[in-house]
């Protein structure tokens, strides 16, 4: 039977877990996640997990956070002015805004929180600095051959 290898495009379904048990985020084999297995579009550890694997085959791993989403980074929250807000915002600890780098570029932001004239803006990804642990099954393989045939 063959084995995912880099290039090939694979649909996977999942159950991701933090330490506690809590479920941060599923796939069905109903409505599994698909990829290409070295075009960096999943954390690289998930990749790694999967690569070598059969279909129909299941398996669990843990990732450390340095495998995942990287360590919390302090310096990624700053405090600013309310004034910075739109108009329109109401703001809330949790509420995702989208803020905007030196560069121009959109930074998803969390307001982590609120004084009276300040707002504290977390700018990690919210699994920054946890071990997330997966069930997986291997439910697809396209290899590079059959996305070639398609073609």
């Amino acid at each position: 039977m063959a084995k995912a290898t880099t290039g090939d495009t694979v649909k996977v379904a999942y159950t991701g877990t933090l330490k506690d048990g809590t479920v941060f985020d599923k796939a069905g084999s109903e409505k599994p996640i698909q990829f290409t297995l070295g075009n960096k579009q999943l954390i690289s550890g998930f990749e790694q997990a999967v690569e070598g694997m059969e279909v129909g085959e299941k398996k669990s791993f843990s990732l450390s956070s340095d495998q995942a989403y990287g360590e919390y980074n302090q310096n990624a929250v700053v405090e600013t002015s309310r004034n910075v807000l739109p108009d329109n915002v109401e703001p809330e600890v949790g509420m995702r805004l989208q803020a905007q780098d030196r560069n121009g570029n959109p930074v998803p932001v969390v307001i982590s929180e609120l004084g009276e004239s300040t707002v504290k803006l977390d700018a990690n990804h919210p699994l920054a600095g946890k071990d997330l642990s997966f069930e997986v099954e291997l439910v697809d393989i396209q290899d590079k051959g059959d996305e070639q045939e398609a073609s």
